[in-house]
């Protein structure tokens, strides 16, 4: 079977070449192929896309005229997929690409706009540095340095991973774990403080004011003016610190109420009280003269 799908034909001893006809054929001449398409394209006529990589029956020919550098330029004709009208793309050497001729709009490509930007580069420089020596040496000045820092930075990659190749994952694991244990250890130190400045304040103290002292809410307001707590219902008891509590003792001992008439009725029922309990006097029985 090997002899069937040979690609050399046998020629005779008695061959002669000079002896074949020219065929002259026309320069234009189309030849058909078939071809993949090189980009995504979008028809102009009913607005569908045709994707990279369509397989498509297409015909080839010269551009007549339009070479780049000696290289010739070829025109490729394809129908689109969906309405049959007929496309036109061409081969594009300066750029290694193909460019869009007729009947159809080539996709937007955000890659192509980044070669375009670092073509212009290079192209404005080449034209900076064409007839300026200073500015060639500047610029080769700056790519040197460059380069020189590209290769610090591999290097600093270079060693911190051999640092890391080294590290074992018994020291990674303790490593993690302190670190673990430490960050606890803080946040319970600060949990701590916290706790500390809300509860180590000045002591205050609740003490109940008894009624032979203070017998209204009027009073003990007057007294207790800022640094006690008074309630609606008139209770007696009252928050308040020492020192109010020493101040408001003072003033009871030295600057006495006056007697009110709940107080004078207790005692004339005292006195009336002893005077039963006791008998009269002597100076009651046997009055002077």
């Amino acid at each position: 079977m090997g002899e069937r799908k040979v690609l050399n034909k046998y020629y005779p001893p008695n061959f002669d070449p000079s002896k074949l006809l020219r065929v002259r054929r026309p320069k234009n001449k189309q030849l058909k192929v078939r071809m993949m398409l090189p980009m995504s394209i979008r028809c102009n006529t009913c607005g569908n896309y045709i994707y990279k990589g369509t397989k498509l029956n297409s015909r080839k020919e010269n551009v007549i005229g339009e070479t780049y550098l000696g290289i010739q330029i070829f025109r490729f004709y394809f129908k689109c997929t969906k309405c049959s009208t007929e496309m036109a793309i061409k081969t594009d050497p300066q750029n290694s690409d193909y460019a869009v001729e007729s009947g159809a709009t080539r996709n937007f490509e955000p890659w192509r706009a980044e070669d375009e930007e670092v073509e212009k580069e290079r192209w404005k420089r080449e034209s900076e540095e064409m007839g300026d020596a200073m500015k060639s040496l500047e610029n080769r000045t700056l790519d040197s340095k460059r380069e020189m820092d590209i290769l610090a930075a591999l290097d600093e990659m270079k060693s911190m991973k051999s640092r890391h190749a080294t590290v074992s994952v018994d020291s990674m694991l303790e490593a993690l774990q302190r670190t673990a244990a430490e960050k606890e250890k803080k946040i319970e130190e600060e949990d701590e403080a916290l706790i500390k400045s809300i509860f180590q304040k000045p002591k205050e103290f609740v003490r109940r004011i008894s009624d032979d002292v203070f017998n209204d809410d009027e009073d003990l307001t007057r007294l207790l003016s800022g640094n006690g707590e008074t309630s609606n219902d008139g209770l007696k008891r009252r928050k308040v610190s020492e020192d109010a509590l020493t101040k408001a003792r003072v003033m009871a001992h030295f600057c006495p109420r006056p007697r009110n008439q709940k107080t004078k009725q207790k005692e004339t029922h005292n006195t009336t009280k002893a005077q039963f309990t006791n008998g009269p006097s002597l100076a009651q029985i046997n009055p002077k003269p």
